[in-house]
């Protein structure tokens, strides 16, 4: 059955999104960081670094690339310059996928709860929300720091959905990555993937995973599709 908006005005009571490569167009800003940053410390960026910290919290991601790499500074250091690196994109480069608002304005005026489950830092989701003028149409926003364990494991989306008071097998979650699909998976949710560049080498499983697939926002007002 193919996800649209009418579906899901009748069948879920909350949707919950990842941020990063799935609510807005991110992902691209972070090698490069991740280039620059380890080069400080003499490293090339590994091929299996990104896709290793997939779905890491804040905190999880420092202690890793800490403890990998032989890094000398304090994980708080490490995270503190990260946001500083990061921050003017999130304010001024970072935008929306496209229909992203669209779909967000539906969902508010269907009056279903909306929320946010990402593994970035608090500092730049504020940010972004902020800078897109868009963190009123959320209900419940987390970040995977304020949890036990960060995705694969399921800990922030039944945070999320225990803020929103509704069960999650009542909530569809919408993921570009696979540890956000097992994450979804494993809280009992119902699962829809969002296509994005930086995922491309894991499509194949990421569709396999997930309950529904689209390439864009698009795909949920468009009834011939």
């Amino acid at each position: 059955m193919k996800l649209s908006t009418d579906l899901i005005r009748r069948q879920y009571k909350a949707v919950i999104f990842d941020l990063d490569g799935t609510l807005i167009d991110s992902m691209w800003m972070w090698r490069d960081i991740d280039i620059e940053y380890l080069g400080r410390f003499g490293h090339e960026l590994p091929d299996d670094y990104q896709k290793t910290i997939e779905g890491y919290s804040f905190d999880e991601v420092a202690q890793y690339t800490k403890e990998r790499f032989g890094i000398p500074d304090d994980p708080e250091d490490m995270k503190a310059e990260w946001n500083r690196m990061a921050f003017e994109y999130y304010r001024t480069k970072v935008g929306l996928k496209p229909e992203a608002m669209k779909f967000l304005s539906f969902l508010n005026e269907q009056n279903i709860p909306t929320g946010i489950a990402t593994s970035n830092s608090r500092l730049l989701l504020d940010t972004v929300l902020d800078s897109l003028k868009i963190k009123d149409c959320f209900t419940v926003m987390k970040t995977a720091c304020e949890v036990e364990h960060g995705k694969p494991f399921p800990d922030i989306f039944l945070s999320v959905a225990k803020d929103m008071n509704i069960d999650p097998s009542d909530c569809l979650v919408f993921e570009d990555v696979e540890a956000g699909i097992d994450a979804a998976k494993a809280a009992g949710m119902t699962t829809c993937a969002v296509y994005d560049a930086f995922s491309e080498d894991s499509q194949d499983i990421i569709k396999e995973k997930s309950d529904y697939y689209l390439t864009g926002y698009k795909e949920l007002f468009d009834e011939n599709s």
